[in-house]
């Protein structure tokens, strides 16, 4: 098969796994092909932690879960130095920790203190991981996944911007409708009926997973995915437009108090390119920018405390931009 086409059964693959969630499953593939970490961001439920599972799942990947807790401690993440002596001999030896995966999903990652949080920032943006004054490098195809309860504050360390800065994109889960839900039901309950009878030794043959080649096969393809200058521009321009609200009328400067970094703009090329891709075309058009510019700037923008205390939510001064700023 062809690239595309192995991606296409990636994706259908994990349609079957999540119902009603189609914009998230496309989200998750466009991380992984532009190479960027995500955080996912939903109330309890909602199928975070599956949707991730399901990608990780489907492919030839090595997948690992850290559930963040406030008494976690950075070597539980990283690993650290452990000292063995055998006989006459002894040394320290480098034990990984669980960010040595393909496919790290980080639950709840607001859960950890900052210490925590400060050691995913290496891994996260140079993808290596520093011990005891050795450097160790993470596999070609590495990625964080992030999950966060926007609602649940309790015991809760809120990310910082830098890290922040760091995810690609953020995704945002919402209810689905109630169609969905009853096909939710349907689901849970024959892979409840699958379970059992695996149990009993009638399991269904596993499909094979779709290897590694194929992602690096695809990003090969969309990095040879033409950008226009227009295009480039336009980007650059959406961008730049976070940083000088008030030439784009008079709402934009009262709710916009810290612009986005140029992260965005590469976030955007990234991002435009690979939705484009997965739309079978070879250039980029404004529909792709806009169709992501969402999930790129909401968590990089800092909102005034005027635009908070009237709800603006960062959607909300998204589409405003977009109305603002026209392509070239």
């Amino acid at each position: 098969m062809t690239p595309r086409e192995e991606i296409e059964t990636l994706r259908a693959r994990m349609g079957e796994a999540i119902i009603g969630q189609r914009g998230v499953i496309d989200r998750l593939v466009i991380g992984l092909l532009a190479n960027g970490n995500l955080l996912v961001e939903g109330l309890p439920g909602l199928a975070k932690t599956r949707a991730i599972k399901a990608l990780a799942k489907n492919l030839e990947v090595a997948f690992s879960r850290i559930q963040f807790t406030p008494d976690l401690l950075p070597s539980d993440v990283t690993g650290t130095e452990v000292y063995y002596r055998s006989g006459e001999r002894s040394e320290f030896r480098f034990e990984p920790g669980p960010i040595f995966a393909n496919i790290v999903l980080a639950d709840e990652i607001n859960r950890a203190p900052a210490k925590v949080q400060a050691a995913l920032l290496e891994a996260m943006e140079e993808r290596q991981v520093t011990v005891a004054g050795k450097t160790h490098r993470m596999e070609p195809l590495f990625m964080v996944m992030a999950t966060q309860n926007p609602v649940e504050q309790e015991g809760t360390y809120p990310l910082p911007e830098a890290q922040m800065d760091r995810f690609l994109m953020h995704v945002l889960i919402s209810y689905p409708p109630v169609e969905d839900e009853v096909e939710v039901i349907r689901l849970v309950r024959a892979e409840e009926i699958a379970a059992l009878q695996g149990a009993q030794g009638g399991a269904a043959p596993s499909r094979p997973a779709i290897a590694q080649q194929a992602v690096f096969a695809a990003r090969a393809e969309i990095g040879a995915i033409h950008v226009s200058e227009a295009i480039e521009r336009y980007m650059a321009d959406l961008v730049d437009a976070t940083r000088r609200p008030g030439d784009f009328g008079p709402d934009l400067p009262r709710w916009i108090e810290i612009g986005a970094s140029p992260r965005a703009s590469l976030a955007l090329d990234r991002c435009g390119r690979t939705h484009a891709w997965l739309a079978g075309r070879d250039y980029v058009d404004p529909e792709d920018v806009r169709a992501i510019a969402g999930d790129v700037l909401r968590h990089r923008l800092g909102l005034t405390f005027e635009a908070q205390g009237e709800g603006v939510t960062p959607d909300r001064v998204v589409e405003e931009l977009l109305a603002r700023v026209a392509p070239g």
